[in-house]
């Protein structure tokens, strides 16, 4: 399993199930397969994305797929400019039930950016005594 150990505590954000400091085995197989890839966002530009989806497509995104939502537009920009034709498909699920407090905090103007905490892992890792795999 692909893991940042126990010593790294994640600061809080909008997805308490998304702060988890690692991934399923069976994810971390076919990520070292390189059958998928990650891709991190700030998520505050994830929820103008969700915003965006809602006034384009006439559907509320709930925080987990938008993420992907956000994916899949830049994705989708980078094969315009390239000029390649490609069928992407993502999955848009959830109800927002347990999501009203984030999304009150983000048209409230409440909601911080998150960046993604490049140097601590690169610190964290550098203490790593296990194998990586690339």
């Amino acid at each position: 399993m692909h893991t940042l150990g126990h010593s790294f505590i994640p600061p809080s954000i909008h997805e308490d199930g998304l702060r988890y400091h690692g991934i399923a085995p069976t994810l971390s197989l076919i990520y070292r397969h390189g059958a998928v890839e990650t891709r991190a966002y700030n998520q505050v530009e994830v929820f103008k994305t969700a915003t965006l989806f809602a006034k384009t497509e006439g559907i509320i995104p709930v925080p987990e797929p938008a993420h992907a939502i956000r994916a899949v537009i830049d994705e989708a920009i980078r094969c315009k400019r390239s000029n390649e034709e490609k069928t992407i498909l993502f999955l848009l699920c959830g109800h927002g039930l347990l999501d009203l407090k984030v999304c009150e905090d983000y048209f409230s103007g409440k909601l911080k950016p998150y960046e993604y905490p490049e140097e601590k892992i690169r610190r964290l890792l550098k203490g790593y005594t296990g194998h990586i795999h690339g």
